[in-house]
């Protein structure tokens, strides 16, 4: 850091009183913050000179055009370091941490992703305006090889981690098909490339971007899906469309497109960024064995299934239907219940519209409970409430304030409790519990929502399995050793 501490009396005068080094990034960069009575500011220290060329190129670019980004301050002259405005250390990802921990997003959270989701559209097309795309690191444009690079990274670090059997030129062909319509896309704007909520950073509520350093000049249907799609946040069903609905408004003011095209070009590159997401996690996680990520590829196969069958994409759509139906544990091979661990008890809950059959059991043992949820009040015959979900608070507020599915769930609590309790006793290892209702998305949501949590919560040593079927929503909450 003593180099840091150079820079910072070249620009002040005087040295800093303090130097706190800051947790590490995804990035082989390190920061610190230097403290002193000229105030505090941001130290960085790169490995590659041509990455540091193009933060700090974009940064004074943007920052010359008003955009909400880190002023750099100071710069050496091998390009190695540099120190940049504090904005503080509340990023938007912590700001929000109650809503994706729980799956309930309060209207503070939501309202400060808005914010940032409405001065995306600035960002890449303002940013775009004058830029010299020369800088950008480490190509200057969306291209043929970045797709090629971002597939085989899901192919190679993600189907064969997992061991998936699949035709190498079955899957090619689609891959060239998706290749094709992924290039035919308007590619004018700046890409920011990982725009998510971690690269946000607040100050005094107001949002401010940083690590663009691999931005470039390509779609801007990429960063929408890496933001609204990113696979830890667990956005609910109506917090995605009001985001993209903010974005759509600001977007507006820039450029023209018609509702089905866009509908279209969202879709098409949320799948490509979910398996570029997919490949990172089976890189990081399953090769290299880091938890956090391994963790993370249920919430990523959770965002894959929404978008399945892909007709244009039909030996792709195959491979991707059973990744999904038999999803990875830790590396190994698929199985069809990787949740299933000996000795312990194994609660499946599950959601489900009573128009497309009961749900199977997985488990083989037969038996569980299906409880019907169409005797209670159906938020689905209201306009406000046709787009949302159970998982959506306006939605959760007109079940809880009517009260009869409260007084349902109070029946169900009691028999699936006793069961359980039972169950434990005699080491059985698995169950189902199952809702269903007419469409399988307002009150069958809500009750297998709140019968996991509070089995979770009554009976900590059970692992829960909530699966939202029509929704193509799967999660696991792990037992409390």
């Amino acid at each position: 850091m003593e180099n840091l501490e150079s820079l910072y009396r070249e620009r002040y005068g005087q040295s800093p009183e303090a130097v706190e080094k800051l947790p590490a990034s995804g990035s082989h960069r390190t920061y610190c913050r230097l403290s002193g009575p000229a105030g505090t500011v941001i130290g960085a220290v790169g490995t590659d000179p041509d990455e540091n060329r193009a933060f700090i190129t974009l940064s004074r670019h943007f920052h010359a055009k008003g955009l909400p980004v880190p002023q750099v301050l100071a710069v050496s002259e091998d390009g190695l370091r540099y120190l940049q405005e504090d904005l503080g250390s509340l990023s938007l990802y912590d700001a929000v941490a109650k809503g994706r921990a729980t799956g309930r997003y309060d209207e503070t959270e939501c309202a400060l992703l808005e914010k940032a989701v409405r001065l995306l559209p600035r960002l890449q097309f303002e940013g775009a305006e004058g830029l010299d795309w020369s800088v950008c690191y480490p190509q200057p444009c969306f291209d043929a090889r970045m797709v090629d690079f971002d597939l085989n990274y899901f192919k190679y670090d993600f189907l064969k981690l997992i061991g998936a059997e699949f035709n190498e030129i079955r899957l090619q062909d689609d891959f060239d098909r998706l290749r094709r319509d992924l290039l035919a896309i308007p590619s004018e704007t700046f890409l920011y490339r990982d725009f998510q909520a971690r690269n946000i950073m607040l100050r005094d509520g107001q949002p401010y971007f940083i690590d663009y350093q691999g931005g470039r000049k390509g779609p801007y249907y990429y960063d929408l899906a890496s933001f609204v799609w990113q696979a830890r946040a667990n956005y609910p069903d109506g917090l995605k469309l009001r985001l993209i609905k903010a974005y759509r408004e600001e977007f507006a003011r820039y450029a023209t497109v018609s509702h089905d095209e866009f509908e279209r070009g969202l879709r098409l590159f949320t799948l490509f960024r979910t398996l570029q997401v997919l490949g990172a996690y089976g890189y990081r996680g399953l090769f290299e064995r880091k938890a956090y990520f391994i963790k993370s590829i249920p919430y990523a196969l959770r965002n894959l299934s929404r978008l399945l069958p892909l007709p244009d994409y039909p030996y792709l759509s195959q491979v991707l239907e059973r990744v999904v139906a038999c999803p990875p544990e830790a590396g190994a091979a698929p199985t069809c219940h990787p949740e299933a661990d000996e000795g312990i008890l194994t609660v499946t809950v599950t959601s489900f519209s009573y128009r497309k059959g009961l749900p199977e059991d997985g488990s083989g043992n037969g038996g569980g409970y299906v409880f019907d949820c169409r005797g209670t009040h159906n938020p689905g015959k209201y306009e406000q409430y046709k787009q949302l979900t159970g998982r959506d608070e306006p939605v959760i507020r007109f079940l809880e304030e009517d009260g009869e599915i409260l007084r349902f769930l109070d029946s169900a609590y009691a028999l699936v409790d006793a069961h359980v309790a039972r169950f434990l006793e005699r080491g059985f290892t698995s169950l189902q519990v199952s809702f269903g209702c007419t469409g399988g998305q307002h009150r069958s949501v809500y009750s297998a929502e709140h019968m996991a949590r509070h089995l979770h919560e009554k009976f900590p040593a059970v692992r829960v399995v909530l699966n939202h079927r029509e929704r193509g929503i799967r999660e696991i909450i792990e037992p409390v050793q």
